[in-house]
């Protein structure tokens, strides 16, 4: 958008919050909070915003943007931000919101964020996302304490002000080198014209108007309709949807046109006429294959070099960077393209079967390890809440090659979980469980062998004959986290030397992984459960919490589980190594000698020895 001249020099620049307004609250209007010493213009922000609907993949559109302007040398920090009131995701109903992610620090987020962090290949921290309710939360408890002067609390400048707060504490140390940020990508949530994100949207007139010339990027993306009854592509909707916009202050320099099909050039220059954007600045970001190629169309239609453009970046760029990033993206993305030379079929069986964003995380990391080892991998989500006998989970399960039992919280689809571990343990079918699908592994191994009738988890059944997953109140006390809360975000696994678990973390006995649960195993039941020949191979570093289990191959080809949820740190270039022993187990089941290639002797343990019966 055009920039008037930047807020008056007697603003005083990082002194603090309260003295940013100025000479003194009741003496100006001007609220532009930054950290100390930040200098505005330095950090540059593209900002994306949705017009005429919700879910067209504004979270990997930026995100991909995000990548193309990484490669280039520079750093960058996305930011989501949320118009729900809700602190955080972490108590979101999966079919509501798909899944809830969450990040090293155990802050839990919108699964747009695993976006970011899969894409960028960055970790990304709490600072990386903000809902409507941290804002009001944040200005609310100023004011209790005082902290307006007597002034009367606004939306503007007040809540505003804490959104641009975070945006520059976010520029300041939140970039891909963990310094200052060149470029930091706002993604607004929801669509331009809704109430929950108005202010969001103002916040970010604001900054641009008080950062300056060449500050800022707005990127409108939008949705271009194409009714098969027509025959053809019809831009009104976008239209307004852009208007929406502008009727906020906001002109943006860039559309980026979704539709089904490649946007026509007709539709183009009208949305370049009713938008004010050059028409060079109007691209058609039309459905692909693969959301791993669109970082390259992006760069193919100049996007990138736009946005430089816009923001004047260009002298900070490294093109040597950008062609050793591109090379390794493109033999990726090529890959995923290339004729299989193996196949899989995986079953998925879980609560929110009937839902895929509801375990997208484990979708990627199973699609990662797909284009890693040139496997067709056919994926069956099975709906434990369906499975209620032995017969109907074996009917379920028939002819797949491997199990996965993901996580989940309350009592629904339990007992289907805990039959289809057994049904994976009998059938020796290589099986991973994440976090729930690790306790149900405990629960299903104490049942039928051990014999122990009425074990289960005191989640579901707090008087159960033997509560062999539960909440121990003394390991809270340790672990500090007392009261409702959970155990949350990256946590130190120790790993037994000479296990499966060792073997996949390339011999370490030490590795980091992310966990969100509350219940663990009790230590009532390890001894017992360790004679019969369950291994806890991963343990917490200091308290007896039991982090990783498997069987020995004498018992079973692979048979493996985590309390932690793998999938969140799986990455294209580096996929997760637990669904990588996974799947190369499954292979080296149907063809024996996978297990003698460079990538079956990586990822398959002992796979040439025969498998001792139960």
């Amino acid at each position: 958008m055009p920039h008037s001249e930047s807020p008056s020099p007697e603003t005083p620049e990082g002194s603090g919050f309260l003295s940013q307004f100025g000479k003194s609250e009741e003496s100006t209007e001007w609220h532009s909070p930054a950290p100390a010493g930040y200098q505005r213009g330095r950090t540059k922000f593209v900002v994306v915003v949705g017009t005429v609907m919700s879910g067209l993949g504004k979270g990997i559109f930026a995100s991909s943007l995000a990548k193309l302007i990484k490669d280039k040398g520079l750093s960058v920090a996305p930011i989501k931000m949320e118009g729900y009131l809700n602190i955080d995701s972490g108590t979101l109903n999966p079919y509501r919101h798909g899944e809830v992610f969450v990040l090293a620090d155990g802050c839990e987020t919108d699964m747009d964020l695993g976006t970011y962090e899969r894409i960028l290949g960055q970790d990304l921290t709490r600072r990386n996302f903000v809902t409507a309710g941290q804002i009001y939360t944040e200005v609310l408890e100023r004011e209790r304490r005082g902290g307006y002067l007597g002034r009367d609390v606004q939306m503007i400048p007040h809540v505003t002000g804490i959104v641009k707060m975070r945006l520059r504490e976010l520029a300041m140390s939140g970039g891909s080198n963990g310094k200052q940020a060149d470029v930091v990508f706002v993604e607004v949530g929801g669509t331009a014209g809704d109430y929950e994100n108005g202010f969001y949207i103002e916040a970010l007139r604001e900054l641009a108007f008080e950062e300056g010339p060449e500050s800022t990027c707005f990127v409108a993306l939008t949705y271009i309709l194409e009714p098969s009854i027509l025959g053809e592509q019809k831009s009104k909707a976008a239209q307004l949807g852009i208007k929406r916009l502008m009727e906020a202050g906001i002109q943006p320099h860039i559309v980026a046109c979704r539709a089904k099909n490649p946007v026509t050039d007709k539709v183009m220059e009208k949305m370049a006429m009713f938008s004010n954007v050059p028409l060079k600045r109007i691209f058609s970001m039309h459905d692909r294959e693969s959301v791993y190629v669109i970082p390259e169309a992006m760069r193919a239609a100049g996007l990138d070099r736009e946005i430089l453009s816009i923001l004047n970046l260009h002298d900070r760029t490294s093109p040597a960077k950008e062609d050793v990033a591109r090379v390794e993206w493109l033999d990726f993305s090529r890959r995923i393209f290339a004729p299989r030379k193996h196949f899989i079929e995986l079953g998925i069986s879980g609560k929110y079967a009937a839902l895929r964003d509801a375990y997208a995380s484990i979708d990627k990391a199973v699609e990662h390890c797909s284009i890693q080892f040139s496997c067709d991998i056919r994926t069956r989500w099975i709906d434990t809440s369906e499975l209620l006998d032995d017969a109907q989970t074996g009917a379920a399960l028939d002819g797949v090659h491997a199990l996965i039992v993901p996580g989940g919280f309350g009592q629904r689809g339990v007992e289907g979980k805990i039959r289809c571990v057994k049904w994976a343990r009998t059938n020796k079918i290589p099986f991973l469980g994440i976090c729930l699908g690790f306790q149900m592994a405990v629960i299903e191994f104490g049942r039928n062998v051990l014999g122990l009738a009425g074990a289960n988890s005191t989640e579901f059944e707090p008087n159960c004959a033997h509560p062999m997953i539960s909440e121990l109140p003394e390991q809270k006390k340790l672990e500090g986290i007392m009261g409702g809360t959970m155990r949350l975000g990256g946590q130190e696994v120790i790993l037994e030397p000479g296990s499966i678990a060792s073997f996949l973390y390339g011999g370490k006995t030490e590795m980091r992984e992310r966990f969100r649960h509350r219940f663990e195993v009790d230590p009532a039941y390890i001894a017992q459960l360790q004679d019969a020949g369950l291994r806890f191979s991963g343990r917490h570093p200091r308290f007896p919490i039991m982090q990783m289990l498997e069987l020995p191959q004498s018992m079973h080809p692979y048979f493996v589980g985590g309390q932690f949820h793998p999938e969140l740190t799986s990455r294209p270039l580096s996929p997760n190594p637990m669904f990588l022993g996974l799947i190369a187990a499954a292979i080296a089941s149907r063809e024996p000698e996978f297990a003698q290639t460079e990538l079956g002797r990586r990822w398959v343990r002992n796979a040439s020895k025969p498998v001792a019966a139960n």
